[in-house]
């Protein structure tokens, strides 16, 4: 890796401080405790919010950390990367005309951050039922089924096809958001608890499907998804036309240089990832960096606090617009040919159609251009389980998370549908992680009592 001084790394450090000693505790005991808190049941994995603020007014952070991993084991990247005004802190009875919500997610990350440097074990491993659960991804959803079977007592083995574990967390998410140490303490207390990881293994590949049932007792499928799809337009193989995804991941495995994106960027996508993709080239050195999005600012997918930070980076936002091809010079991208649009009828889901606005093409030099525009499903891998899906998202059993293959469940962004709001959340697939363990813990805890 680069010099961690150097200008391009600097830019990459966290962006958001934590708070002081004396503001936890200012904070902390400005906390009412509410009982039957709206704070707890606005958060997807139901953290007893007022309880972990209390202890840390008492001085008991272990304690405080107990309660916060507890509900939520990847707990120290949500309290960085959640949309708290949105869940805990937008359901604070504080939060209104005249005062201000308490702000919960920086009292988790104080306490979280104190229980990465106390090194102190949070959980142990339950006694040992003899029966093995694998489990497909090391991201969000597959890290908290794992830690949560291993307390009820599983040999748990996690298969993931990358190098490290933390999927999204690890990988996908700026550094100058969530610092890869954060993820990868979560990591070390599920390994803690005996669980094995398998890096490396792409499972359908290197690993049959078959394999894996016949080898364990229940299969849990939490892979994420795959790269950005194709523009489906002309000039999309040029040098200089980049995956999102794969963009931000080098900006956290590679060394940092300036010749990453040029001086002149268009992020194609208005959702969290063209933000991060957007924000990401202007620390690297980028002048003009500017989104454009079919739609408006009203249907973009992207966390308003994204939003704003992309804005105050400088990146630019240009609404109502589509590429319809790439120019290129020499084998590089040199410019984007883009049409203006307009939203005419609503869709199945209830937004409105984009439509092209003849005449209204214009020619936009650029250096680079980032596709944000979702992620492809991992069909290979649904066809190597067998699964009934629809449109690449497994038919599922929702209160179970089963899918329509026995003893195969799933869990996180493979399930997503797409439609936005608190399912695309990285808490959402931890909490579907926890619930897929307990419906696999029910459901072989049923069948074992059977056999007795």
């Amino acid at each position: 890796m680069a010099n961690p001084l150097t200008k391009l790394n600097v830019n990459f450090y966290e962006v958001m401080p934590p708070l002081r000693p004396k503001e936890v505790l200012d904070e902390a005991n400005r906390c009412l405790y509410c009982y039957d808190a709206p704070c707890m049941h606005a958060c997807p994995t139901g953290i007893d919010i007022p309880s972990f603020i209390k202890k840390i007014a008492t001085g008991n952070l272990l304690g405080s950390a107990r309660t916060i991993m507890e509900a939520n084991p990847i707990g120290a990247s949500c309290a960085r990367v959640c949309p708290t005004s949105e869940l805990c802190e937008g359901a604070c009875v504080l939060n209104g005309e005249s005062d201000k919500a308490i702000l919960i997610g920086l009292l988790q990350r104080h306490v979280t951050d104190w229980a990465m440097q106390a090194q102190t074990p949070l959980f142990q491993a339950g006694e040992s039922n003899g029966l093995r659960v694998a489990v497909v991804g090391a991201g969000p959803a597959g890290l908290s089924a794992a830690r949560e079977l291993a307390r009820f007592g599983y040999a748990v083995t996690v298969f993931e096809a990358k190098e490290r574990a933390g999927g999204l967390n690890t990988y996908g998410i700026v550094s100058f958001r969530l610092p890869q140490e954060i993820p990868q303490w979560e990591v070390e207390q599920v390994e803690a608890l005996g669980v094995a990881f398998r890096y490396g293994v792409r499972v359908g590949t290197d690993i049959s499907a078959d394999e894996l049932l016949a080898s364990f007792d229940a299969v849990l499928l939490a892979p994420g998804m795959g790269a950005v799809p194709q523009l489906h337009i002309e000039g999309e193989e040029l040098d200089g036309v980049l995956d999102a995804i794969a963009f931000v991941e080098d900006t956290k495995t590679k060394e940092l240089t300036d010749a990453m994106v040029g001086k002149k960027v268009a992020v194609i996508g208005a959702g969290n990832t063209a933000i991060d993709a957007a924000t990401c080239s202007k620390r690297l050195g980028a002048e003009v960096v500017q989104i454009y999005y079919r739609r408006t600012e009203h249907e973009m997918t992207a966390y308003d606090f994204e939003y704003e930070f992309a804005k105050q980076d400088g990146v630019e936002f240009r609404w109502l617009s589509a590429p319809t091809r790439i120019l290129g010079a020499g084998g590089h991208v040199s410019a984007v040919e883009m049409i203006g649009m307009e939203l005419g009828e609503a869709d199945e889901k209830g937004r409105r159609r984009p439509t092209p606005v003849a005449g209204s093409e214009k020619t936009i030099e650029v250096d680079f251009v980032i596709k944000a525009i979702g992620q492809t499903r991992l069909l290979p891998l649904i066809e190597a389980f067998g699964l009934q899906h629809e449109h690449g998202i497994p038919t599922l059993n929702k209160a179970t998370l089963e899918t329509s293959r026995a003893r195969v469940y799933a869990a996180g962004d493979f399930i997503f549908g797409g439609q936005g709001g608190t399912d695309a959340m990285v808490v959402s697939a931890a909490q579907q992680g926890k619930q897929a363990a307990r419906s696999i813990h029910e459901a072989l805890h049923s069948t074992a009592a059977l056999s007795v």
